[in-house]
């Protein structure tokens, strides 16, 4: 399908049945804008996959002496694999709004369904890992996706190594393997924020205590993985880090619009501001005894502790 054909799939979700979002002419619409890319991989591609995920687990056990195991699923994918995988998790978050209204000649609908479309291909072009706790499915499977295509492509724009940054990208999704594994509860946690703001959007008001406690959550979540990737990768990575800020930097005025429609700018403070409420709590006791905030949702640090670390480490014994 060309670009042509994209317009016309979100131009015919007007007539194509009734909820804010036609998710079909929107996943429709977002592969044919985005090259899949190619994931014929070679032998050892393949094995550095395998290795860095396994050497990722390992080590992140090791370091944060957390007990998890990693997601049955673990795929290398393309870009349609990835937007076919999300499609599924938006749909399955933003059900509750399927019975709201849209206008007689469908322009709400079709409006939604275009912007739905827009992110999902800016996303499949630009994601390069990602562990999905695959929020309000109907079973307990979580999963470890790699976008092979991207992460080639944003390796060599940053001209450093393709197999050093992969194995970048490995640890830090088998981190976010270890929270979620560590913590059985954080998926019902998240999904019941998620789902007391949603339910309000239906009734036309803005939950901002879920709203404010799902960004405290991930703060954390975010924050522990910037920590235990500083102590687990074997290898420094500083540069690495200056060069995909100097990229985000370079973007044109769409991109950067487009970043902070996602709220991706909030998850850059999400990083910094975790980062630093745990490399607090490491010093001052160890990166193990930072890991206690997956033992308990009482654990986890409030939004005011979250920038007064001394308060969560004189609350929480030792």
């Amino acid at each position: 399908m060309t670009v042509l054909g994209a317009i016309r799939a979100v131009a015919d979700a007007s007539q194509s049945g009734d909820g804010p979002v036609d998710w079909d002419r929107a996943a429709e619409a977002a592969r044919a804008t985005v090259s899949p890319g190619d994931i014929q991989l070679t032998p050892a591609e393949r094995e550095g996959y395998a290795t860095d995920v396994r050497d990722a687990r390992n080590r992140v056990r090791t370091v944060t002496g957390l007990g998890f195991d990693l997601p049955e699923t673990v795929e290398v994918q393309h870009r349609h694999h990835w937007i076919d995988a999300n499609i599924a998790t938006f749909r399955r978050v933003m059900e509750p709004l399927a019975d709201l209204e849209t206008d007689a000649f469908g322009i709400a609908r079709t409006t939604n369904t275009g912007t739905m479309a827009v992110m999902l291909s800016f996303l499949g072009n630009n994601v390069l890992g990602q562990y999905d706790p695959l929020l309000l499915a109907d079973n307990d499977d979580h999963a470890l996706y790699f976008v092979h295509p991207n992460i080639d492509r944003v390796a060599d724009s940053l001209d450093v190594e393709r197999a050093r940054f992969r194995r970048w990208i490995a640890f830090h999704e088998v981190t976010h393997a270890a929270e979620f594994g560590a913590a059985p509860w954080l998926s019902s946690h998240l999904e019941s924020r998620m789902e007391a703001a949603v339910d309000d959007l239906t009734e036309g008001s803005l939950n901002r205590d879920a709203i404010g406690e799902l960004d405290t959550v991930m703060t954390s979540v975010e924050g522990y993985a910037e920590l235990v990737m500083d102590r687990a990768f074997d290898d420094e990575y500083e540069d690495l880090r200056a060069k995909l800020e100097a990229r985000r930097s370079g973007r044109g005025p769409f991109s950067k619009l487009l970043r902070r429609l996602l709220g991706l700018g909030m998850k850059r403070r999400q990083y910094e501001r975790g980062k630093a409420f745990f490399d607090a709590v490491a010093d001052a006791r160890s990166v193990e005894a930072a890991g206690a905030v997956w033992s308990d949702p009482d654990m986890l640090p409030t939004d005011e502790e979250l920038d007064h670390p001394e308060q969560w480490l004189a609350r929480v014994p030792e």
